[in-house]
């Protein structure tokens, strides 16, 4: 359980950092938007295109793996979305809601958990993982668009869903990053390193900035911030486990590495889409909290059943 503790709560004390700063007034109202802004445009596009730039294809083609992680995303994610629908969520913001449920935090928790927790071979289930997250991503933002477009007719909703995938730096980024990968060439050494100055800042602010929007009313219902944590942390773990161990029968590292990355808690990725899109982001921002301090639990558990003890 020590080595779970000391993995969440880096995020459960930087979120709480970015709380008391605005609560004190440290951080002004504007702080969330300009921190926001920051990784969204600059932070996490970097993250996102070292991820891709550095990692080989042979070492991501694990095709039972990706087949069970990424049904357990799309299961949880259409479940979530069909009730949000059918409470009366608008498509936008029950594709915010589905993501929410679906997108583990694979970049900052999975890769030093799994690493912790199964060695050096739990890397790249972890780092699979990461790229499946990106897709989920991609359909989310699809989605968005059409729910946000809905009163135009069908072919400038196609243009502009196109238009939007081909300038969200969220999702250019990573191919950009598997573009350059393909070449084989090293990115100039003062490039790389501004890459990872930029990429080393992604995570600390966008944690921080969601605990400064936490400061903010929110009109969700505890039953709706809870649902979709309770998703995140029980559903798609338990998913995942059915299909990559009873019909899969993945190996034994590959079946604890899926359970332990589906059930990480929410990732900031959905929050900062909900900001790139000027949407509301309290629901989103109190399940990061709930399923990160949550996730200690769920976790420790799994691991403890999985090690015997």
């Amino acid at each position: 359980m020590l080595y779970v503790f000391n993995v969440v709560l880096p995020v459960f004390l930087l979120i709480f950092i970015g709380y008391i700063c605005g609560r004190t007034g440290k951080l002004g109202e504007s702080a969330s938007i300009e921190l926001n802004r920051f990784v969204v445009w600059l932070a996490l596009p970097a993250q996102l295109f070292s991820y891709a730039a550095n990692t080989g294809w042979e070492t991501l083609w694990q095709q039972g793996f990706i087949v069970a992680f990424l049904l357990s995303c799309l299961i949880v994610f259409a479940l979530v979305l069909i009730v949000s629908l059918w409470k009366g969520r608008d498509l936008a913001a029950a594709s915010f809601n589905g993501l929410s449920a679906s997108y583990s935090n694979t970049g900052y928790m999975g890769l030093p958990l799994c690493a912790l927790a199964l060695g050096e071979d739990g890397l790249a289930p972890a780092i699979i993982s990461t790229f499946i997250v990106f897709v989920m991503f991609a359909l989310a933002t699809v989605l968005i668009e059409i729910g946000l477009l809905s009163h135009k007719r069908n072919h400038e909703i196609f243009l502009s869903v196109v238009k939007s995938l081909c300038t969200n730096p969220l999702l250019v980024a990573p191919v950009a990053g598997f573009v350059w990968a393909s070449t084989g060439f090293s990115l100039y050494e003062p490039i790389a390193k501004a890459i990872s100055f930029l990429a080393a800042a992604s995570t600390p602010c966008a944690l921080v900035s969601i605990g400064l929007f936490l400061l903010q009313k929110s009109d969700a219902t505890p039953t709706q911030t809870w649902g979709i944590s309770l998703a995140k942390l029980i559903l798609q773990p338990l998913i995942a486990w059915v299909i990559a161990g009873p019909m899969l029968d993945l190996p034994p590292l590959w079946l604890s590495a899926i359970v332990i990355l589906a059930g990480l808690p929410t990732g900031t990725g959905p929050f900062m889409l909900a900001q790139y899109y000027k949407a509301d982001g309290s629901v989103i921002s109190r399940v990061v909290l709930i399923t990160t301090v949550g996730s200690l639990i769920t976790l420790s558990l799994f691991l403890l059943w999985n090690s015997g003890v």
